[in-house]
């Protein structure tokens, strides 16, 4: 499919080498710009379907304002530059570019990139579309299903934070005999659970007599259209108008999305979307609440019984939707809330690409099972995927495990030992904590990637490579970049296609469809009945702020388990704050290994490479260069268990 497209770039070797490349693979380049202000009327004279965008550039504007220009006029753009910061990376991301080349470029990375590009692009507004066609079959399912009004409400409230984010959400009305609704609000407790606050309670907590907050309330502005308020503009409006002055004050909002409404038998509605984030709310989400005209009227319906008080022995207490059991594992991974979504969908659209994928998050989020999940949705499925831990070999191995050594290449290298670009041939190497590379082994890395060839050590013999490479880090590699501890070039060869996996402390939504799961798993594996788990044991478990992630809560269920003797888990056993409130958080999260542990983690690579043997031709004693009783006494030093031994 032809695109038309421009290139913003004022480097005319660089520009002239991508309009070949672009005309040459059948696009049709509207035109070259230099600057900010050329890009602008070549773009209002032919509008292109994308743009090729350099980010410093001639003139006094910069690349990454012409991309805030593009984002509103909806024109996907796709960065190509040489230079960075980390302050400069930190504002280009906030631009959501569909895709970063970085100079100097290859053709097949334009291509690639392009491709990609465009299929994420395409495929985004049909995924959203089919997500809002899953929504309003959902809250239409509550709406006709059984439960009174408050239940039911709160149940739809649930079903929209998957797709508007907020942490308060309020309607008002005015019905057709013009007397002033109280209206309902809803507000985001622990657990992404929420509170039914009623206009009284609400005046109550705002410090204000019901009277007076009435009188308040009916001076709120009425917008005719859906719009929304973020950072100064939202600052602008309380100082305008005084009721939603005192809701953002009372609960510390920083952003609102507010869409009218007439809704039959209600009149003038107003619902209102509140953040305590800054800048939530975007033209998107606009584009969003105006498609779901219909899907709110019919949630109206069930408003007008709440202000009479239906459903009242609820009271205030957070009710949690009780809709289907969650969905079955895909591909290793349990949830169903937004964030997991956001991750199935990537890795959908990347998977059968045959490009490079930087894994990023917090240790424990699960992004082994991430690059797994891609392996096994990609045309290379039929192969194994290689996995290699480059925090776990010693420096001065990991070149050898890597590209592989001739015989003789080193001392104790007396055989041929193949590496793991040749073992994932046609397949996938899945390169774990990728931050952890040493810098002269970045270099080598970076050339093979580039040259798809590599070279054992040794030897002179150039082999050809064909291996997908899936990175994972959870350090923060801009910040590695910027401070030179990382080298950009190899960065954005990894960076074709980032994919961010949420902590758990963003997915608590999903923590009762774990701990399911992790019940059942870890009751298997030991053998003991367990039928479920206390109200009092979950709400705790979903409270806590998770430093470990998905691994901490697999040991605390495990831990839980084994100290409650019956079927039912009562109670479960989490560390104290206080033990950890000494470490920042962001320590804790990228907590460097002692070179005890990365001594017992290579041990046991070595082991399970030879099966177990540790003596003798191919044994790992001969593989560490060490001899058989100084390993034995390393096992037991280390507690190793003798099992594998051949």
């Amino acid at each position: 499919m032809k695109s038309k497209i421009l290139i913003v770039e004022d480097e005319f070797i660089v520009a002239s080498d991508l309009q070949l490349t672009l005309q040459k693979a059948g696009e049709i380049v509207t035109g070259i710009s230099t600057s900010v202000a050329q890009a602008l009327e070549s773009i209002a004279e032919n509008r292109p379907d994308w743009v090729f965008l350099d980010i410093y550039l001639a003139g006094a504007q910069n690349g990454i304002e012409l991309a805030r220009i593009l984002v509103s006029m909806n024109i996907p753009f796709i960065y190509v530059s040489a230079n960075s910061s980390e302050a400069m990376l930190e504002e280009a991301k906030v631009t959501k570019p569909h895709g970063f080349i970085v100079k100097p470029f290859r053709e097949n990375d334009i291509l690639v990139t392009l491709s990609v590009a465009r299929y994420r692009h395409e495929h985004s507004l049909e995924a959203h579309l089919q997500r809002e066609t899953i929504l309003q079959k959902s809250v239409l399912g509550v709406i006709s299903g059984e439960g009174n009004s408050q239940e039911k409400m709160i149940r739809i409230v649930t079903l929209f934070q998957a797709h508007i984010p907020f942490d308060y959400f309020s309607v008002c009305w005015r019905n057709t005999s013009e007397h002033s609704g109280e209206g309902v609000a809803f507000l985001k407790g622990a657990g992404d659970s929420f509170d039914l606050i009623r206009f009284s309670r609400l005046a109550e907590l705002a410090g204000k007599d019901l009277r007076e907050f009435s009188t308040l309330k009916k001076t709120t502005a009425q917008p005719e259209d859906t719009v929304c308020f973020t950072g100064a503009g939202f600052t602008a409006l309380c100082r305008k108008d005084p009721f939603k002055r005192l809701v953002a004050q009372t609960f510390g909002f920083g952003s609102l999305l507010l869409k009218p409404l007439e809704a039959p038998g209600m009149g003038r509605s107003q619902f209102c979307f509140y953040s305590r984030g800054p800048l939530t709310y975007t033209t998107e989400h606009i584009a969003l609440v105006d498609r779901l005209d219909l899907l709110l009227m019919n949630m109206a319906a069930c408003l007008p019984k709440l202000e009479n008080g239906c459903g009242e022995a609820a009271g205030n207490e957070a009710l949690h939707g009780s809709g289907p059991a969650g969905p079955p594992p895909i591909d290793g991974f349990i949830g169903n809330g937004p964030a997991f979504r956001q991750v199935m969908d990537r890795i959908a659209t990347v998977a059968p690409f045959d490009i490079s994928v930087l894994l990023l998050g917090e240790s424990g989020t699960g992004k082994e099972i991430a690059a797994q999940s891609i392996h096994r949705r990609s045309p290379r499925k039929s192969k194994a995927m290689i996995r290699v831990n480059c925090g776990a070999i010693p420096a001065n191995l990991i070149e050898s495990e890597l590209f592989g050594h001739e015989k003789g290449a080193f001392t104790g290298a007396i055989d041929r030992h193949i590496g793991k670009f040749e073992q994932a041939a046609g397949s996938t190497l899945f390169l774990d904590e990728i931050g952890e590379l040493p810098p002269d082994l970045q270099v080598k890395l970076l050339c093979v990637l580039q040259e798809k060839e590599i070279t054992r050590l040794g030897g002179n013999k150039v082999i050809p490579t064909d291996v997908r490479i899936i990175a994972a880090t959870n350090r923060n590699l801009e910040k590695e970049v910027a401070e030179g501890r990382f080298r950009l070039d190899l960065y954005y060869r990894l960076n074709v296609f980032p994919l961010v996996m949420p902590p758990l402390r963003d997915r608590k939504e999903d923590i009762p469809l774990l701990v399911q799961h992790c019940l059942q798993k870890i009751a298997q594996r030991i053998d003991r009945k367990v039928s479920g788990i206390s109200d009092v044991a979950l709400r705790a478990l979903v409270d806590y702020h998770w430093p470990g992630n998905i691994r901490e809560l697999e040991n605390i269920i495990e831990r839980s388990i084994l100290t409650n003797p019956g079927p039912v888990v009562q109670e479960v056993l989490l560390p104290k704050e206080e033990e950890n409130a000494s470490v920042p958080a962001s320590e804790r999260e990228t907590r460097t290994k002692t070179i005890k542990e990365l001594e017992r983690e290579h041990i046991l690579a070595v082991l399970k490479k030879c099966n177990g043997r540790i003596a003798g031709a191919g044994g790992a004693s001969q593989l560490l260069d060490i001899p058989p009783s100084t390993l034995i006494a390393k096992m037991q030093k280390l507690g190793i268990v003798k099992d594998f031994t051949a």
